[in-house]
């Protein structure tokens, strides 16, 4: 294999389903994969240990786990624990307050700049505008609008090696993405989706992220390996 012709991606890894698949889609597509992934004050601090977990069972060439302080501002039922986390499902047409205000244009921003210094021109960010809570960072209009945004931005950019955003989920349902990811022999079991899943890992059940996996799975035909509380 030529080396030189191999190229560098940054795949945002949280440690859930939808970013394990990313993963394994971006190796399949031939890229040096480097995973990013964030302590921003979520609750489920467990999905670090998994996203950990992902990164090695695919061999990535880095795992940069960078603290920002998201936390400290409130505004979501993610970061705030005096904030009650909603159970009733996702409702059509209104964003929960499991929605962290700006998180994706921040993780996007740090993984423009770690792209930029790796030399690498691709991103990828498993956003889903199908099966999903509602979240207006998970659109293709603003993926779009941030890739315009990061072509004006940075240098490598401005001197002709143009950046690409790739979100190969934003399509699929949460059924189509749980067939792709076993298409690719993703181990789901390595994943933690819950918004509140315990220090073991263990999920709620209850929970809007645990109810579009579960139902994923079930959809899928597939074995749901989600251990629960």
């Amino acid at each position: 294999m030529n080396t030189s012709a191999i190229r560098k991606a940054v795949i945002l890894v949280s440690g859930g389903l939808d970013s394990a698949t990313c993963l394994a889609l971006a190796k399949e597509a031939g890229f040096e994969c480097y995973a990013l992934s964030f302590d921003y004050g979520q609750r489920a601090s467990s999905e670090l240990l998994a996203a950990q977990r992902l990164a090695d069972e695919a061999g990535v060439s880095r795992h940069l786990v960078i603290p920002i302080g998201m936390g400290q501002m409130g505004g979501s039922a993610l970061t705030d624990s005096s904030l009650t986390m909603p159970e009733d499902g996702v409702q059509e047409n209104v964003i929960p307050i499991t929605y962290v205000p700006a998180r994706n244009t921040v993780f996007l921003s740090y993984a423009l700049g770690w792209a930029e210094v790796l030399g690498a021109s691709d991103i990828y960010i498993g956003v889903n505008a199908l099966d999903y809570s509602g979240y207006p960072d998970c659109r293709p209009e603003f993926i779009k609008a941030f890739e315009t945004m990061a072509n004006l931005a940075t240098r490598v950019a401005v001197e002709g090696q143009p950046m690409r955003i790739h979100t190969p989920l934003i399509h699929l349902s949460k059924a189509q993405i749980i067939a792709e990811g076993v298409r690719l022999g993703v181990d789901y079991g390595l994943t933690v989706s819950c918004y509140q899943a315990d220090a073991e890992g263990r999920a709620c059940g209850r929970c809007d992220s645990c109810r579009l996996r579960r139902k994923g799975f079930a959809d899928a035909g597939v074995t749901d390996p989600t251990r629960y509380v």
